[in-house]
């Protein structure tokens, strides 16, 4: 018998499965002072020495989990276990993403209010918050093909501001609407028409509920108070308008 492989039909007692390496990519993300900011670590080690990329590793042996990896790496390279929820972003795994060899990562993404400072350790020599914006515009060169992974993960977190109630949790406990267009404008990247986001905010059923009497804000009429309601999953969602999409997908 034989086997076909890469276009060739070799014996089955020649060919072996190519030797592939495994490792875990971290896209966090969080507000800090009104801005959407990311975790970078400083490459202590070849290759990329000194230069920023995604928290992350290889696993630890052939018998650790992928999810197990993904949260080892991030407390010690970062110093943070309170990440209540680490989803999949995807696959990344061109042939030359990695100068050490053939080497697929599968990244992992979490969006979590009021994370502490990170604290570096193992290969990382610093970790620290980064402003998103910074990232994505190239101001922060990143290792690797990290750049590509964190404008997906970046993208996902702004379709989950438009489909989920995950924008309160960024929040007070009590908040008005304009603290919550905020949220949204910080994470979305770009300024919002308040009457209109108003009217999303209103018309989607169980967003939020009122909390109260109004707060007075110093200036003009006092702003109506809201908690986050019980619906997470939004309809309608809050989409983005054209005006904040480029023809590219990307916000601007």
């Amino acid at each position: 018998m034989s086997t076909k492989s890469y276009g060739r039909v070799v014996p089955d007692d020649i060919w072996e499965p190519p030797r592939i390496l495994l490792t875990v990519d971290l896209v966090i993300l969080t507000l800090r002072d009104g801005r959407l900011h990311l975790l970078l670590v400083r490459r202590g080690v070849e290759p990329f020495a000194g230069q920023a990329a995604l928290p992350g590793g290889f696993l630890a042996d052939e018998r650790e989990d992928i999810l197990s990896a993904a949260r080892r790496e991030l407390r010690e390279e970062a110093g943070l276990t309170d990440i209540p929820h680490l989803e999949q972003l995807g696959t990344y795994g061109d042939p030359d993403r990695d100068p050490r060899g053939r080497v697929v990562s599968v990244a992992h993404l979490a969006v979590v209010p009021r994370l502490p400072e990170p604290i570096a350790g193992t290969d990382a020599a610093a970790a620290e918050w980064t402003p998103a914006d910074d990232v994505l515009a190239a101001r922060v060169p990143l290792a690797f093909d990290h750049l590509r992974i964190v404008v997906d993960g970046v993208e996902r977190a702004r379709s989950k501001l438009e489909h989920t109630g995950l924008a309160t949790a960024f929040c007070p406990e009590v908040f008005t609407l304009t603290e919550l267009q905020q949220v949204y404008e910080a994470v979305w990247g770009t300024p919002l028409d308040p009457r209109n986001f108003y009217r999303k905010v209103q018309g989607t059923k169980g967003f939020v509920v009122p909390a109260g009497p109004p707060r007075a804000t110093g200036t003009g009429r006092p702003a109506r108070v809201y908690r986050a309601g019980p619906c997470q999953n939004l309809y309608p969602p809050m989409i983005r308008t054209a005006s904040a999409v480029t023809p590219g997908g990307n916000e601007r």
